[in-house]
C-alpha cells in the first residue's frame, strides 16, 4: 500500500513538473527584434540621433536626410569586433532624400560601442556610435 502511495505522489510531481514545462513554452513571448531609424544628415552633416543602443537580432535603418550622398563605415579600429564592424559597413552611398538601407545586427554580435562614419563627410564631424548592448 505504502508503495501505491509513493508511486502516486511521485506520478503528480512528475505530472506538475511536465505541466509547468509545456506551460512555460507555450505560454512564453521570446523577445522580438526592435527596428531603429537614423537620419543621415539630418539638420546638416550629422547622423541623428548619433548614439544608439540596440541588441543583437535588431535592425538599424539608415536613411538619407539634407547634404546628400551619404553611407554608413563602421570604423573596425574603434569597434569591439573589427571583422562585424566590416560586415555592418555601407560603402555605396545614397543620393536621393529618403533612400535607406538596413543594417541588421547578428544575433551573436559582440556588446560594445560600434563607431561608424559618413566617408564623404567624415572629417565635418558626421560620425556616430552604435552600442550593441
Amino acid at each position: 500500500m505504502r508503495f501505491i502511495s509513493s508511486l502516486s505522489k511521485s506520478v503528480a510531481v512528475l505530472a506538475s513538473v511536465v505541466m509547468l514545462v509545456i506551460g512555460s513554452l507555450v505560454f512564453s513571448h521570446p523577445a522580438e527584434a526592435a527596428n531603429y531609424e537614423v537620419t543621415m544628415g539630418a539638420g546638416g552633416l550629422q547622423f541623428s540621433p548619433k548614439k544608439i543602443a540596440v541588441k543583437p537580432g535588431d535592425t538599424v535603418t539608415f536613411k538619407n536626410g539634407m547634404l546628400a550622398p551619404h553611407n554608413v563605415m563602421f570604423n573596425p579600429a574603434k569597434s569591439p569586433d573589427s571583422e562585424l564592424s566590416k560586415s555592418l559597413s555601407h560603402k555605396d552611398l545614397a543620393f536621393k532624400a529618403g533612400e535607406s538601407f538596413d543594417v541588421n545586427i547578428p544575433a551573436d554580435a559582440e556588446t560594445g560601442d560600434y563607431e561608424f562614419f559618413c566617408t564623404p563627410h567624415r572629417g565635418a564631424g558626421m560620425v556616430g556610435h552604435l552600442v550593441v548592448e
